[in-house]
Formats: C-alpha cells, sequence, structure tokens
C-alpha cells in the first residue's frame, strides 16, 4: 500500500498546474504578474469584507467552544496525553505559522506605519503614529490570523486522532458535501498548489533578504550565485532533517529556532530601551484590545484609500491561503492535547510571543528614530528587506546580532521547507502520517527548484500574488470546515449518549 500511496490523482493534478504556473511565471514574469495582480485586487476589493467577518467569527467560534463542555475533548482517545513537552510543541507552531515573516517584518512593519500611517488624518513619524503603528502591528500578528490555522487545524487533528481518519481538507468538509471524489480531488489538489505557491515564494523571500544581510555586513556581492549557494545548502538541510522524520528533524530545528529566537529577544531587549520597550509593550497590549472590534471589521467605504486592503486584507488571504499547509501542521504536532488546550495553546501562545518580538525590535526602532533623530523609518520605506539590519546599526554588537539574525532567518526557512515537504507529501498520499521518502525528496526538490527559478527570472512576487487569490475559495471552505465540525461534535455526544464512543 506505501509503495503507491503517491499514486493518486491529487499528486499528479497539482504537480501538473504548478508547473504550468512556474513556467508562466519564470518566461513571462511581467505580465503573469500583471494578471496576478488584477485578479488578486478584485478578489480583496470586492470580497474584503467577507475576509474580516469570516475570521472574527473564527476568533468567537474558537473562544465559544474551548469553554463550553466539548473543551474537555481529546485530540485522540480520551486517556492520551499530548505527544510532544510544551516547549517543543509552541516551537513546532511559532516555527510553522511565522517562519522567518517575523524576523522580516518585527521591525518593517511598525516602521512602515510609523512612516506611512493607518489613518489620514494622523501625522507622519510623530508619537501618536508610533502608538498606534504599535497597536496595529499586534493586531495583525495576534489572534485573528492564528484562529484561521486553529480552524483548519482542530478539525484534521480531531479527524486524524479521535477519529482515525486521513487529514485532508477533503475529509473535513465531507459532512457537509458527502463522498464526492472529484470534488475531494479538487480540494486536496487546490490546497497542494496554494501550499507549494506559498512556500516557494517564502523560500526565495527568505534567500533574498538573506543575501541582503550576508552582502550589507561581509561586503559579499549580492549575487545569483550566492542565492544559489544558500538554496542548495537548504535543499540538503531540510532533505536531511526530512528523512530523519517528524520526531527528530523538525523537532529539533523547532527547538533550535525558539532558542535562538529567545537569545537575540532577550539580548535586544536588556541592550534596548528596555523601559521604553516595556512601556509600548504594555500600551500596544491595551490599544490592541480596546481597537480589537474595530480593527477587526475596519473598512473605509466611506472615504477610500487603500491602506486596509493592502495591509489587514492582504494579512487575512495570507492566512487563508497558508491555512491547509499550517492548520495541517499544526494538527499533526497536537496530538493528545484537549480542544481547550489547543485553542488556548495556538491561539495565544505564538500571538504573545509575537507582540513581545515587535514591541521589543520595532520598539527598539522608533526609539531610535524618535529620540536619536536616525532615519530607519524612511529607509525602510525605501527597502523592508533592511530594516531588521538597520535597527541593529544602532545596537552594540552589532555584526554578532546580524549573524544571529541571518542564521535564525536560515533555520526558520529549513523548518518551513521541511514542515511543508512533510505535509505536502501526506496531502499527495492520501493523508498518510507517515508519507514515503521519495515523495519528500521530490517535494523537497520542486519547492527549492521553483523557488530558484522565481529568484532568477524575478518572477517571484508574481507568485506571492498568485498564491494569495486561492483565499478567496479556501474562505468558503473554512466556512464548510466549522460545520462540518459542529455536526462531528454533535454527533460524537449522541454516541456518548447512546454508549457508542468512550
Amino acid at each position: 500500500m506505501r509503495k503507491h500511496s503517491y499514486h493518486n490523482p491529487v499528486f499528479y493534478v497539482s504537480g501538473s498546474i504548478i508547473l504550468l504556473l512556474v513556467l508562466l511565471g519564470a518566461f513571462f514574469p511581467k505580465r503573469f504578474g500583471e494578471v496576478a495582480q488584477v485578479l488578486f485586487r478584485f478578489t480583496t476589493i470586492n470580497f474584503g469584507w467577507l475576509y474580516l467577518l469570516v475570521v472574527f467569527a473564527f476568533i468567537l467560534f474558537l473562544i465559544t467552544l474551548s469553554i463550553s463542555k466539548y473543551g474537555k475533548i481529546r485530540l485522540g482517545p480520551q486517556n492520551s496525553r499530548p505527544e510532544y513537552p510544551f516547549f517543543t510543541w509552541i516551537g513546532m507552531l511559532f516555527s510553522a505559522g511565522f517562519g522567518s515573516g517575523l524576523v522580516f517584518w518585527g521591525v518593517a512593519e511598525p516602521m512602515s506605519h510609523f512612516f506611512l500611517t493607518p489613518f489620514p488624518d494622523l501625522g507622519s513619524k510623530s508619537e501618536e503614529a508610533a502608538r498606534v503603528a504599535m497597536g496595529y502591528s499586534f493586531f495583525h500578528w495576534g489572534i485573528s490570523q492564528w484562529s484561521v490555522f486553529a480552524v483548519v487545524g482542530l478539525i484534521i487533528a480531531y479527524n486524524q486522532f479521535k477519529k482515525e481518519k486521513n487529514g485532508l481538507i477533503s475529509t473535513a468538509i465531507r459532512p457537509v458535501v458527502g463522498k464526492n471524489k472529484i470534488v475531494g480531488n479538487a480540494i486536496d489538489s487546490f490546497a497542494v498548489i496554494a501550499t507549494v505557491m506559498g512556500v516557494a515564494t517564502s523560500l526565495g523571500l527568505g534567500i533574498l533578504q538573506m543575501t541582503g544581510g550576508i552582502s550589507s555586513t561581509f561586503g559579499f556581492a549580492n549575487s545569483t550565485f550566492l542565492q544559489l549557494i544558500i538554496a542548495l545548502v537548504m535543499l540538503v538541510l531540510y532533505l536531511l532533517s526530512s528523512s530523519t522524520g517528524l520526531n527528530k528533524g523538525i523537532k529539533w530545528l523547532s527547538n533550535i529556532n525558539l532558542g535562538i529566537a529567545l537569545l537575540l529577544l532577550l539580548f535586544v531587549f536588556f541592550a534596548g530601551p528596555t523601559v521604553f520597550i516595556l512601556n509600548s509593550f504594555v500600551l500596544g497590549l491595551g490599544d490592541y484590545l480596546t481597537n480589537f472590534i474595530q480593527y477587526s471589521l475596519r473598512l473605509t467605504p466611506y472615504q477610500g484609500g487603500s491602506w486596509v486592503r493592502d495591509w489587514t486584507i492582504f494579512y487575512w488571504a495570507w492566512a487563508i491561503a497558508w491555512s491547509p499547509f499550517v492548520g495541517a501542521f499544526v494538527a499533526r504536532v497536537s496530538r493528545g492535547r484537549t480542544i481547550r488546550e489547543f485553542v488556548i495553546g495556538v491561539l495565544f501562545v505564538p500571538p504573545a510571543i509575537a507582540c513581545l518580538w515587535v514591541a521589543t525590535f520595532g520598539g527598539t526602532a522608533l526609539y531610535s528614530d524618535l529620540n536619536n533623530g536616525t532615519k530607519i523609518a524612511e529607509a525602510v520605506n525605501e527597502d523592508v528587506a533592511v530594516a531588521l539590519f538597520e535597527t541593529f546599526g544602532v545596537m552594540p554588537v552589532s555584526i554578532v546580532l546580524t549573524i544571529l539574525s541571518i542564521l535564525l532567518i536560515f533555520t526558520f526557512l529549513v523548518t518551513s521547507a521541511d514542515s511543508a515537504t512533510y505535509i505536502l507529501s501526506s496531502m499527495t498520499s492520501k493523508g498518510s502520517l507517515n508519507p514515503a521518502l521519495f515523495v519528500k525528496i521530490v517535494w523537497g526538490v520542486l519547492i527549492t527548484a521553483i523557488a530558484v527559478v522565481l529568484l532568477i527570472s524575478g518572477g517571484l512576487d508574481a507568485l506571492q500574488t498568485a498564491s494569495l487569490i486561492s483565499a478567496l475559495p479556501f474562505t468558503i471552505v473554512l466556512i464548510l470546515i466549522v460545520i462540518a465540525f459542529i455536526k462531528l461534535l454533535k454527533a460524537n455526544q449522541t454516541n456518548k449518549r447512546d454508549g457508542k464512543e468512550s
């Protein structure tokens, strides 16, 4: 059975469509980018309201579920216990959910909002702009995007470990749409395509950030050759990690990621403006909680403008497009936890770390611009990729911090690629928890090849935009997932009363 587990339509259909999209991105990057941009703008302009409403509803659903009688249900047999220790579990969630994105945007986002403010009547680079920038950054990296991952992860974990079914998206919505093979294969293929495009663009953007940091710090030319070397080393490492299995490679890489991240965080926290960081964190948290409903449902139909679409709606589209990958991985590492533990752990712990990260790194940059006359905001406005390294320029031992951050980006990328390779292999192996090594190698090589081809051709941004178009149909799938999960829970309660469920 295992030998032929990847011989299914999802593997070939998704692979063929991905190949076509990559060829278009490689040979016609400009035209491909224009078409992708038009489609993306169409979905976000006309359905931005739907993204905001659905994500807000997911948060209410998850919190209500966790405090209800269903919160005690375990994702596995009722006498089972968590498969991974808490620190390792959080490290895996953090690595898969945020990857290098938080390292990239931890400074870039608050400084972007500080320079170009979220509200038209708010003065640029003012004290009030700094406050709003921090509160809005907390909101974007808070519980909202994690609610999307949690919704997908919860039903997949419930199916895999409680019901002993496969972890496919098509299986998750089966209680609503039934056992239609064509619909099921189409949805699973769609999930694979969105995952591959998202991971490939993240790898490519991460490689660009790394080469930018290396060239600016060590004086190497930011060349295609350097990008290829990094991509090759990364490929070798995550294939080695993938071959060792989930309990060794990804587990240890996630622990290393979280360890380096905390080390970097603590150093900048104590070496930077510590009291300012603490004040910014507490005030930002207060602003986040105070404005949560307003920001969650904010649109601008009366005054116009594209800020909400360019930031909030873009983030939610990204989270929805990535939800099959991150949700499936979150499910895989959450065996044995109760629904309540799952919701609290997934919804609140990684966002809390993210907000502390943004307050520390973004707060240091804001303090420097407000009090020392530096121009980090201007530099970020010119090139967001330099945000972190510009901030390190005002810190002691900046060279050490730069090396550590490059290492962190690298390990994040390796872990994300490793996680994606595992999940893609599972998706194209009928939901197997232990997909064949051959399939892992195929997907691992393909992801790197796509990233490299698009880096060289300049089609990386186009593919990223194209991947976000999948957010609209996936929003419908996510709504079906919530309905399906409610039906499963009610059926479980009925079976329990009838003595059919332990």
